[in-house]
């Protein structure tokens, strides 16, 4: 429930029109100049009264938005969506555009105007344009619009209408209130508790059959020729840039090193530490009940219940200045190791403490510290590094493709042969120059493309960037027998195990269908009894697979399920609905979202009535056009 209400609001209008504008100054820099691509282009691809949406708008929201759009689709970039789609997309993000214009139109005609102060305090409050001290740095400021090919008046303009627009839309959505009777029906609808036992029966768990004839593992190869064949090859080269690869490159002045190492001087010169327990009683006599008990060897926990009523307290590296009585502070560093001291009077009462362990001092030279610091320094600016010289990769590529690239800029590069999976012929994973998403991504790309390809460079995940060219392509090909006979074997093996656990859990499901529960015809099986979740709190000890029905079902009743792992049987036992009321905070949350969901409405009616007051007006042809300047042909695909 909580999902939806989320969802509802993040792709509502108001998230969407409202951040439009700083959505597309900030997040859209990290696509490029997307003016620069456009040149001079000035054609205007819709009108809302006074206003205009430029070629050069619609680009730079189409670059911006791109991205996420085709990672919602599974693909790892623009060109792999049909131009039809491509172009559909490109309207919906003309019409947030046209949706802006109405409200900057709205504002002209309501004489709304953000002063200059306004604008100034919006900017000085970015943190993106703040220096090491936590203030609005005018040379920060000039290099990120130097950097992405902003000037200033163009940037302060996106500033002002931003500002204007929350002006209007804002006073719209707060006018919305939640109905207590809906807030009341969705969170009993979310807080509706289901209350399962589960048993798994796992393939891995079932006896191997024994080695069946040749005839037998034909048979079985000939009904599953797609098991068994070698997989498509691929020759390729790869470029990447990305944080780690232009880290090594990344040089910086001993001074500013110096600088941080005397700003961090605790963290490289530490006391002497100690891990210490503290018991604070306010009677003595309880106090020495307390250490008489914990000398004889008595756990933490049997302290603990033993000091009812006074203080306990577990400090484990504890510092002499981190005590807050010097007498304690003094005691605690100077008492032998293991050994309960007390009890002592102090400030605070009496007190009761063991010292478990002792750390020594530890002093770090700069000279040790300076890679350590240095490695700070690299991964801080790394992402800004990759950004700036990604122009210069992107520059490389187009004038000379992937051999043409200069050797001080931090790219990586790598060139072998690899299947789907990222593995080479051997089954060992390629030695591609990245991990994690960005190598998925590559070795994605990889695989999506023509041979002899013209390498583009991508965006990738984590501020990185890639360019991949394909050499050769081998096909796949079918195995002969002889040669695919061990892995026959064992996929037939495997196969005669997951139908022997689907035979027990049928059996088990049937019988708990009839006798009232799994619980009743399990056996000796391990289950999991009282697994609970609600809409609103989901169990991740639940597969998924099972998910899909439980929460429709009603108490008493069982399924079956498999995951990648085994048959699961389950029982719903029991099935209630706690006061939506019982927890305050949580309702009023709920409620607030239903408001905000009641805003999102109310200006979508209300940006909906500024159209149909001032109708846009749309020119296709340079829409098209600018389509097309940016890769994105809006032509349908015969």
């Amino acid at each position: 429930m909580i999902s939806y209400l989320r969802r509802v609001f993040v792709e509502s209008w108001l998230g969407r029109v409202s951040a439009i504008i700083i959505f597309l100054a900030f997040i859209g820099w990290g696509v490029g100049d997307v003016l620069g691509y456009m040149g001079t282009e000035t054609d205007v691809v819709a009108k809302v009264g006074q206003n205009r949406i430029s070629s050069a708008d619609l680009g730079q929201a189409l670059q911006a938005e791109m991205p996420a759009i085709t990672k919602q689709m599974g693909v790892s970039d623009p060109s792999q969506v049909p131009p039809a789609m491509r172009r559909q997309v490109a309207h919906q993000i003309l019409q947030r555009l046209i949706g802006q214009a109405e409200l900057m139109e709205a504002a002209r005609r309501l004489n709304v105007a953000v002063p200059d102060s306004a604008v100034r305090d919006e900017v000085f409050a970015q943190p993106y344009f703040k220096g090491t001290n936590g203030q609005f740095d005018r040379n920060i400021f000039n290099a990120r619009l130097r950097e992405h090919n902003l000037n200033e008046q163009r940037f302060l303009n996106m500033i002002r209408d931003d500002l204007t627009t929350r002006t209007i839309l804002q006073p719209v959505a707060q006018a919305a209130s939640a109905s207590t009777t809906m807030a009341t029906r969705l969170s009993a609808f979310g807080l509706q508790t289901h209350v399962v036992d589960m048993l798994r029966i796992p393939f891995a768990d079932q006896p191997t059959p024994s080695t069946p004839d040749d005839a037998t593992l034909q048979r079985f190869y000939a009904n599953h020729p797609w098991l068994f064949r070698s997989p498509e090859l691929r020759h390729a080269r790869v470029v990447v840039l990305s944080p780690s690869t232009v880290a090594d490159t990344i040089t910086v002045d001993d001074k500013d090193l110096k600088r941080v190492y005397e700003e961090q001087i605790t963290r490289y010169h530490v006391p002497e530490t100690r891990d210490v327990q503290v018991v604070t009683l306010s009677d003595e006599k309880q106090a020495q009940a307390v250490a008489d008990l914990w000398s004889k060897g008595t756990d933490w926990n049997s302290v603990l219940l033993a000091a009812k009523g006074g203080a306990s307290v577990d400090m484990p590296g504890a510092r002499p200045s981190t005590i807050p009585s010097e007498t304690l502070s003094k005691a605690i560093f100077a008492a032998p190791l293991s050994q309960v001291q007390g009890p002592l009077k102090t400030e605070a009462g009496w007190v009761v403490f063991r010292v478990n362990k002792v750390i020594a001092p530890q002093d770090t030279p700069f000279e040790k510290a300076r890679q350590d610091i240095l490695g700070q320094f690299r991964k801080a600016q790394a992402p800004a590094v990759v950004s700036a010289r990604s122009r210069q990769l992107q520059d490389a590529i187009a004038g000379g493709g992937l051999d043409a690239i200069p050797s001080d800029i931090g790219a990586a590069a790598a060139a072998g042969t690899l299947d789907a999976q990222g593995n080479t012929a051997e089954k060992e994973p390629a030695p591609l120059p990245a991990s994690g998403k960005l190598r998925d991504a590559i070795v994605q790309k990889i695989f999506s493309l023509p041979k002899g390809n013209q390498p583009n460079l991508i965006e990738g995940p984590d501020n990185s960037w890639y360019a991949v060219q394909v050499d050769t392509i081998t096909p796949d090909s079918p195995r002969t027998f002889e040669q695919a006979k061990a892995d026959v074997l064992a996929a037939w093996q495997a196969e005669a195990r997951k139908h022997a656990a689907d035979e027990h859990a049928t059996t088990l499901y049937t019988a708990a269908r009839e006798r009232g529960g799994i619980v009743t015809v399990a056996g000796g099986a391990p289950i999991q009894k009282n697994l609970s979740f609600s809409r609103a709190a989901p169990n991740a000890s639940i597969p998924s697979e099972l998910m899909a029905y439980l929460p429709q079902m009603k108490a008493g009743q069982s399924i079956m399920g498999e995951d990648s792992s085994g048959f699961l049987v389950a029982t719903v036992t029991k099935v209630f609905t706690p006061d939506p009321k019982a927890d305050p905070v949580a309702f009023q949350r709920v409620k607030d979202a239903l408001g905000q969901s009641e805003g999102d409405d109310l200006v979508a009616s209300y940006v909906d009535a500024l159209a149909k007051h001032t109708p846009p007006k749309i020119d296709e042809r340079a829409v098209s056009a600018t389509l097309s300047s940016l890769g994105f042909d809006g032509t349908v695909e015969q």
